[in-house]
């Protein structure tokens, strides 16, 4: 029994250290992908996906105006528009992206 418990205990270990090995190497793997297209985006003139993007800072009531006559100015079923990422900072200030594609088709 004991000889039993011991390859058990075996074959668990080595089960833990091939997933171990198997996510240590999808990490590496995704970091190589994540800094070849960072690359690619910083060498490149041209952007690496198609949409455009303007990224803005101002008071809380000014970047709703602006993202107000953006989503006018490019309507969401047309060109995708959206706010793609925002934030708060101090003094009641937001930095935010607005996204959208470059034409309507």
């Amino acid at each position: 029994m004991t000889d039993e418990l011991e390859t058990k205990a075996k074959y668990s270990v080595a089960s833990a250290r091939r997933a171990s090995e198997a996510v240590e190497n999808a990490r590496r793997s995704n970091q190589s992908w994540a800094e070849r297209r960072r690359a690619m985006r910083h060498t490149s003139g041209t952007p690496v996906d198609s949409w455009m993007r303007e990224t803005k800072v101002l008071p809380r009531d000014e970047a709703r105006e602006f993202a107000r006559k953006f989503l006018k100015k490019y309507p969401k079923a047309a060109y995708w528009s959206e706010v793609e990422s925002w934030r708060v900072l101090d003094d009641d200030v937001i930095e935010f992206t607005m996204r959208r594609l470059p034409t309507a088709d």
